[in-house]
């Protein structure tokens, strides 16, 4: 039973986790906005189950690459509350990487809804 606890206990983080990051994050309501904008434009083109496979992957993708950004900038900023170029080096990195995914997914984004219009 301990085990149980346990791993209900990891979930319950995992869940103020993400709590943590929709309340607290601009960033995130941005890409949250994108994907009620992208599922609206899936519902209203009847795109198919493949489609919305991939869609639902960029989502995650995105979203997770926001956590760890999220996540990078709050560590460096406990350890190096003074600025310093390597952590602010860091923290660009984490940010380039969330654009990084945020731009193929709306690349993948125009591929799929294009076809449609």
């Amino acid at each position: 039973m301990n085990e149980f606890k346990r791993v209900c206990k990891s979930f319950k983080y995992a869940i103020k986790g993400i709590f943590i990051l929709f309340s607290k994050e601009k960033n995130t309501h941005i890409h949250a906005l994108a994907a009620i904008l992208v599922t609206f434009l899936g519902v209203l083109f009847g795109i198919t189950t493949s489609e919305w496979c991939i869609i639902i992957l960029c989502f995650m993708v995105v979203m997770a690459a926001e956590g760890f950004n999220t996540s990078i900038e709050k560590v460096v900023d406990l350890v190096s509350p003074e600025y310093h170029p390597i952590a602010g080096m860091a923290k660009d990195i984490a940010a380039g990487a969330v654009l990084i995914t945020a731009i193929g997914a709306a690349i993948i984004g125009l591929i799929i809804f294009i076809p449609y219009c």
